[in-house]
């Protein structure tokens, strides 16, 4: 399994959040580098983010979410185009899963298991 996992539910209609595009970036100095990216499945879930049995270095990460073109591609109407969640990994490898709730005029995370 992928180190990092997401699941985003469309809390507005009580449904997964399927064919939401994301990246997953590392900073790198002042900047972002994108090492993976991926589409949300049927459930509104990506297990396969990172190559599996690969452990990511420590670091900050960011999840982009696009939030705007999902609510484009399901005509509904938006407020936020795209959510960012920042967080950081430790050395451990452990498992880390980032789901988000969203509706058109708000969202929220947490880490998950």
């Amino acid at each position: 399994m992928s180190q990092i996992t997401t699941h985003v539910l469309n809390t507005a209609h009580g449904m997964p959040a399927a064919g939401l595009a994301i990246q997953l970036s590392r900073r790198e100095g002042d900047s972002w580098t994108v090492i993976a990216e991926g589409t949300t499945d049927s459930d509104g879930r990506i297990s396969d983010l990172c190559p599996a049995d690969t452990a990511l270095p420590a670091g900050v990460y960011q999840m982009h979410f696009a939030t705007g073109d999902y609510f484009a591609g399901t005509n509904q109407s938006d407020f936020y185009p795209w959510a960012d969640v920042v967080f950081r990994l430790d050395d451990s490898g452990d498992h880390y899963h980032i789901p988000l709730l969203l509706a058109p005029y708000g969202y929220s995370t947490y880490r998950g298991s």
